[in-house]
């Protein structure tokens, strides 16, 4: 991999259009910017002054009263980031639909987040996914562990890999600085984070779903009337190969000849259909049922029902990336085959400053070069949108898994003021940790994005969602078989990720030098071996050790969810609402009016809520964890449930 990757060793990318001039430098293009943004900020104001942002549910879960529709919304927006447009694209360009099978399982996974896994959480009464684990399984080492690991995950496949797409399309289109141009995004990012909470971040993804939906049907229409529609488009991808190949073996230039199809061998296939159905699913049910950024837009939800509509909104709205994304993506190596398709290092080189492809520039090319004055404008302001909406859900998700899940268990006699602090405090940690990692993501799966995170997720992620998945569905499972599996199965992803990273993981025309043995299993497959690795340990070693009584799983586990026996937690809270002792402080001082506003601005208004009585206490919290729905609404969200599912069925059957 090349230090000048990008041009990141001198801030300036050696990516140009066709042209070589700036493509964003007109009136219209810059309006249409200025224009969304403005339309953000005002959004994310707006919430910040309609919410209660002074307290824990207030700012973390908005108040536990969002309805569905800016529930899907966020979901979806969460989700698609701007690594989704480059590098979903990019991989698309490379080897056809495939790809598009990773969102389109999404169709089926979000109907088991929505109808098995939301229900125990809600019922549960917890914030955060370890919290769920501690209330589960006891102890502390299990909580720590995925706290920790979650945000090591964060940093390293969601935050350090948007900003690094992000950066590709800010390069190409405008030729600034690439970290002025991050710093700058995220300043904007992180205003309406730190200050609007969840609440904020939820009205504002809503806006951006609109935009990115928008903005990007506009460009497949664009792109499918350049190549004369979907029969040519078909066509002419079987021949899109670059002008200059040298003595390069035809395999690593030419178009796969399964690029049609969704479901492929399982040998030789670059993405087995085993994997596909199986391997991803599991990484899908840790990603979409157990991520903290995901669960916690759910218990956002005013109640069950609208949780579950949430999910099918989302459901629907996955399946859009196949056409806005995979299809322009394919269409982009047709239009531009020198470059996208690029194989020839010394080539590739040229075009976009790395040896081994510049797939990654699929999308930004088809922006940069097709659109016209405004729409071009309207096109960065959507890759502007995926990545400000996912990289908001990430840090409200993991400023909440730190504070609720490490701070408090540090600190647990700190006021709800100092833990809304540190959580807007360790946003500009992890904005500045996320930003060094950059440079990993560039020589990483040798810069091909996509295959980047995923590979990350396959190899970390299988033992969390074993984990999940027994402890809601086994309830013998206890928490020395959960630890053990959980630290046996990182110890094995740990392996084959540093292996991969140490022999690196090559390209067509150089293959990497990593043992067969190693790195032969493809990332799927071995998602499906850990997992199962994992299982079998967490069992094993939970049956010959003592089981949870059951008068601390009332509510925890499926079995027992409908019980109404009163639970004893297995552990204390680590932090509670010091309503007590605030009778007890000193006399508040007046605030000058610059202190008044720093406090206004960040939601840390001196209002005491008022101290509750026990009864009133029990009522709130028999309110929260309610999972009643009205027979209509369920009968309602349950046919379009099926619906979803045959719609799933459907495009997977139409495309395999």
């Amino acid at each position: 991999m090349s230090g000048d990757y990008l041009g990141f060793s001198n801030g300036r990318s050696n990516i140009r259009n066709n042209t070589g001039n700036i493509a964003i430098n007109n009136a219209a293009d810059i309006s249409v910017i200025v224009i969304y943004f403005l339309v953000v900020l005002a959004v994310g104001i707006w919430a910040m002054v309609r919410t209660n942002r002074a307290t824990v549910g207030g700012f973390f879960l908005a108040g536990r009263s969002m309805v569905w529709w800016p529930i899907g919304a966020s979901l979806f927006a969460s989700n698609i980031g701007s690594g989704h447009f480059v590098g979903i694209a990019g991989t698309a360009a490379a080897s056809g639909i495939a790809t598009g099978g990773f969102e389109w399982n999404a169709l089926i996974v979000v109907v088991i987040l929505g109808w098995l896994f939301v229900p125990i959480y809600i019922k549960a009464g917890v914030v955060t996914m370890p919290e769920y684990l501690k209330k589960r399984f006891g102890g502390q080492r299990i909580r720590v562990y995925l706290s920790v690991l979650s945000l090591f995950l964060y940093i390293f496949t969601k935050i350090s890999a948007d900003l690094f797409s992000g950066a590709i399309f800010i390069n190409l289109a405008l030729d600034l600085n690439i970290y002025l141009a991050v710093v700058a995004l995220l300043v904007i990012t992180a205003l309406y984070t730190v200050t609007g909470g969840l609440a904020a971040v939820i009205y504002t993804d809503t806006l951006q779903t609109v935009i990115m939906v928008i903005g990007s049907f506009i460009l497949m229409g664009f792109a499918f009337n350049e190549v004369g529609g979907y029969e040519s488009f078909q066509e002419r991808y079987m021949k899109a190969i670059p002008s200059i190949t040298g003595n390069i073996s035809e395999s690593c230039y030419e178009p796969r000849a399964d690029s049609f199809h969704l479901f492929r061998d399982a040998i030789t296939g670059d993405l087995p259909w085993p994997g596909l159905v199986f391997g991803l699913t599991i990484q899908a049910t840790w990603y979409w049922c157990t991520d903290q950024v995901i669960v916690q837009r759910c218990l956002s939800a005013k109640n069950l029902s609208h949780v579950k509509a949430g999910c099918i909104l989302c459901g629907y709205l996955k399946l859009f990336p196949m056409f806005i994304m995979v299809f322009p993506g394919m269409i982009s190596r047709i239009l531009y085959p020198d470059v996208v398709a690029c194989v020839d290092p010394d080539e590739c080189l040229k075009y976009c400053g790395t040896k081994v492809g510049c797939t990654n520039t699929a999308y930004p090319n088809l922006v940069v070069n097709l659109m016209p004055n405004g729409l071009r404008g309207l096109m960065l302001s959507v890759m502007l949108a995926s990545l400000m909406s996912s990289l908001t859900s990430i840090f409200n998700s993991a400023s909440t898994l730190f504070t609720m899940d490490i701070y408090a268990k540090i600190r647990p006699s700190a006021s709800e003021k100092e833990l809304m602090i540190t959580g807007r405090a360790f946003i500009l940690v992890l904005i500045g940790v996320s930003i060094a990692w950059i440079p990993v993501v560039q020589s990483a799966q040798s810069g091909q994005l996509f295959d980047y995170i995923q590979s990350i997720t396959s190899y970390l992620t299988p033992p969390i969602a074993a984990v999940f998945i027994l402890g809601i569905f086994y309830k013998r499972v206890n928490e020395s078989g959960a630890f053990y599996g959980l630290a046996i199965g990182l110890l094995i992803g740990l392996s084959r990720m540093i292996a991969e990273f140490v022999y690196g993981t090559g390209s067509c025309v150089e293959p990497s030098v990593c043992p067969t043995i190693i790195c032969g299993v493809h990332y799927l497959y071995f998602s499906i071996i850990l997992f199962v690795l994992s299982c079998i340990i967490i069992i094993g070693v939970s049956l010959v050790t003592e089981p949870i009584a059951d008068k601390h799983l009332y509510r925890l586990c499926w079995s027992l969810r409908n019980s109404t026996e009163e639970r004893v937690d297995l552990e204390k809270e680590d932090w509670v609402e010091n309503v007590e002792n605030m009778e007890d402080e000193e006399p508040e001082e007046e605030l000058g009016f610059c202190k008044k506003a720093v406090a206004c601005f960040c939601g840390l208004e001196q209002q005491n809520a008022p101290k509750l009585s026990e009864e009133e206490q029990a009522e709130l919290q028999k309110k929260l964890t309610d999972t009643t729905e009205k027979p209509l609404w369920r009968n309602i969200v349950n046919i379009n449930a099926i619906i979803l599912l045959c719609v799933a069925v459907f495009f997977h059957g139409f495309y395999g």
